[in-house]
């Protein structure tokens, strides 16, 4: 058994040895993508940025003229367009007409020649509107805003982002598509093959983004070539190749040092138990009524003898399948009669749960242990309270029933851990001849300080009653959960609220402040010494 789950966990080791190496490009890319979208993103945003003030200074400067000027086209206008011009980087010309593109004046005192490529837009929230013209004898389109006057149109003529006047960033003029356009889809500016783009079939081919400006209707897109911009980082691809190679091999060496004590088990449990240890810690089960305790619940912990405390998800499971569970089990129970005795003379009616596992059914070699360990000592049979969790189902029914009833008949009573969890069902919990159910953290957790009824919860519980078994309640952490449990009828919990698996010392102080009974010397001397 040791050495099949050792060559299965190799297997797994070889393959995770690899791993980093593999997702070099898997992370890289990852981190190129997003730290190279954010950059061309900002790009974009001030591109977009830009022209939506170029526009604004068209705006402000026909309104500042008209403002300024009694009356279109006199020489106080053309004075003030003037003006308006030389303090304005984005004008670059203004001009008056009529609806049919008659030129009364402009700044120079001559016609000027244009060209329009688009429809008229209008500009939310004002009276002005937008369009695209070409100049004579400029390459890049520019901007027409326009306000009617009268009968008569006047105009400001402004550049586009001075970034697109000189042309876009070095970094960005290779292999890069770029498209400023009209929010009704007509381009003012094309760089690039944008009809690659537009084709394209793979997203992840490009890095794309894209910007609307807030308040004119102007959009910019950006797309670089994903490949184009990886090929940027070949040096930081290397570094991660070689950091990751050298993981791979530091893995994959301590892959190899766990193969060659393939004789020993994986967790060394057996090494353990020889130790010592593996140690019971008890976490105490409360009465919500009194707050007296009423048992407590024996929960492995992996102590070793650096002091570090391995929980025991950490081992449970392959101690479970390897069949170390069933000697770890008889070591815990020696541990607890040597550390309760004492207190279960001094309290007769308290329970003590340990937990079983489903190998512990194949035959009754459970209950002569029981009867071995605890026969004769001052822990009675009916204190014993074995646990059976409902997330692994019994396969053997028969041989199962044969256990139970061997438990059963000795005084000793049986609890179902983790209900609602796992296979069980009515007629199962009924066959297995249950007295006890443990109420999974699960449901529990659904109580909330300000929630109603629980339905799933209250089902349990009602499901417990139709069956007349006792009810416990684990991983009570609030007095909202444990109120809820109480006026439900549920009287014996479990949890962080009362206190967490505690070590016998700590658990025998507990139990007797809480039951108001002085500690024996004799007893502490058994603690101690065991």
């Amino acid at each position: 058994m040791i050495s099949k789950y050792s060559h299965i966990l190799m297997l797994l080791s070889a393959i995770l040895a690899f791993a980093p190496v593999l997702a070099v490009d898997y992370i890289l890319d990852g981190y190129v993508r997003i730290r190279e979208t954010s950059s061309i993103q900002n790009l974009v945003d001030e591109l977009t940025i830009e022209t939506q003030e170029s526009v604004y200074d068209g705006l402000k400067s026909i309104r500042t003229v008209l403002e300024q000027s009694p009356s279109l086209c006199t020489p106080t206008f053309v004075r003030n367009a003037q003006n308006a011009l030389r303090t304005s980087l984005a004008l670059r010309q203004f001009i008056v007409e009529n609806d049919d593109g008659v030129q009364y004046c402009d700044l120079f005192g001559q016609d000027l020649h244009y060209v329009v490529l688009s429809k008229t837009l209008t500009l939310p929230g004002r009276p002005e509107t937008l369009t695209v013209v070409q100049l004579e004898g400029y390459e890049l389109p520019m901007l027409k805003v326009t306000r009617l006057v009268g009968a008569k149109h006047v105009s400001a003529i402004v550049y586009l982002s001075p970034r697109l006047t000189l042309g876009l960033p070095e970094g960005l003029r290779t292999a890069t598509t770029f498209r400023l356009s009209l929010t009704n889809g007509t381009p003012i500016v094309t760089l690039g093959d944008y009809a690659e783009f537009a084709e394209r079939t793979n997203d992840l081919a490009f890095i794309a983004v894209n910007s609307f400006a807030s308040e004119i209707p102007i959009r910019a897109e950006i797309a670089v070539p994903f490949l184009d911009v990886r090929a940027g980082y070949a040096d930081l691809d290397w570094a991660f190749t070689i950091i990751a190679c050298l993981m791979s091999g530091g893995f994959l060496f301590l892959a190899l040092q766990y193969v060659r004590r393939e004789a020993i088990p994986a967790m060394d449990i057996e090494r353990a138990i020889a130790l010592g240890e593996l140690r019971p810690y008890y976490q105490p089960v409360i009465h919500l009524g009194t707050g007296k305790l009423l048992g407590c619940e024996v929960l492995v912990r992996w102590v070793k003898r650096s002091g570090k405390v391995v929980p025991p998800s950490e081992f449970i499971d392959y101690a479970e399948a390897s069949g170390l569970a069933i000697p770890m089990t008889v070591h815990l129970m020696q541990q607890v009669r040597n550390e309760l005795s004492g207190l279960c003379r001094e309290m007769p009616e308290i329970k003590i749960s340990i937990n079983l596992f489903e190998g512990h059914f194949h035959d009754n070699s459970i209950v002569e242990d029981v009867q071995a360990i605890f026969g004769g000592s001052s822990i009675r049979f009916r204190q014993l309270v074995f646990e059976i969790t409902e997330r692994r189902p019994i396969s053997n029914n028969v041989q199962a029933a044969s256990v139970i009833a061997g438990l059963h008949a000795i005084g000793a009573r049986l609890a179902l851990d983790d209900v609602g969890t796992g296979h069980s069902n009515l007629a199962y919990m009924q066959t297995l001849g249950v007295d006890i159910i443990k109420i999974d953290q699960v449901f529990v957790d659904m109580v909330k300080p300000d929630s109603g009824q629980v339905p799933v919860l209250n089902g349990l519980i009602a499901m417990a009653v139709d069956l007349g078994a006792e009810i416990v309640a684990e991983g009570v952490e609030t007095e909202a959960q444990a109120i809820y449990l109480r006026d439900h009828g549920v009287v014996q919990a479990q949890g962080y609220l009362f206190a967490p698996p505690l070590k016998p010392e700590a658990f025998l102080n507990l139990a007797r402040a809480l039951n108001f009974v002085a500690p024996k010397s004799e007893d502490l001397g058994d603690s101690a010494a065991a």
